[in-house]
């Protein structure tokens, strides 16, 4: 593949570790004392989850986070923090990238009434499929470095 200034496996690289930079990003600016303290990242998806159009997104919550809320925001909070380490060192890369891409495909369907939202939720799904279809990974990770996934 013929490109300007860098090869095509490099690209995909610069793709892969944006896309971690895009999860560190987020896991940064959640307040993370609301999150962990006072349940405000839980209680808002609750109130969203309450009011889903799909019945099955409203059980879901009510049987897997509403039980154990505190629990459920470190998951979530620290699963972002994860995803992005490992997508910019490219560490366990095929493995972060279908936490993440699983993890936007969660947010897209709880939000699904809000389409300010989608476009991120969307563009990261976009992003992960075509690093985890192109194998990223070969080319500035430590997964090609230590010979994983090759």
């Amino acid at each position: 593949m013929r490109t300007i200034w860098l090869d095509g496996a490099q690209w995909l690289a610069v793709l892969r570790i944006g896309l971690g930079l895009w999860w560190l990003e987020s896991w940064r600016h959640k307040d993370k004392k609301g999150w962990f303290e006072r349940g405000t990242g839980i209680a808002w998806a609750a109130d969203v989850a309450a009011k889903h159009r799909w019945p099955v997104v409203r059980s879901g919550f009510e049987k897997v986070v509403a039980p154990r809320p505190k629990a459920m925001a470190y998951v979530v909070v620290y699963a972002e923090l994860a995803l992005g380490l490992g997508l910019v060192t490219g560490l366990l890369t095929p493995v972060a990238l279908i936490a993440g891409l699983l993890l936007n495909l969660l947010y897209l369907v709880l939000m699904i009434h809000d389409w300010a939202e989608q476009g991120q939720n969307a563009m990261m799904a976009l992003g992960s499929l075509v690093a985890l279809f192109a194998m990223s990974w070969q080319t500035w990770s430590l997964d090609h470095a230590i010979g994983l996934f090759l």
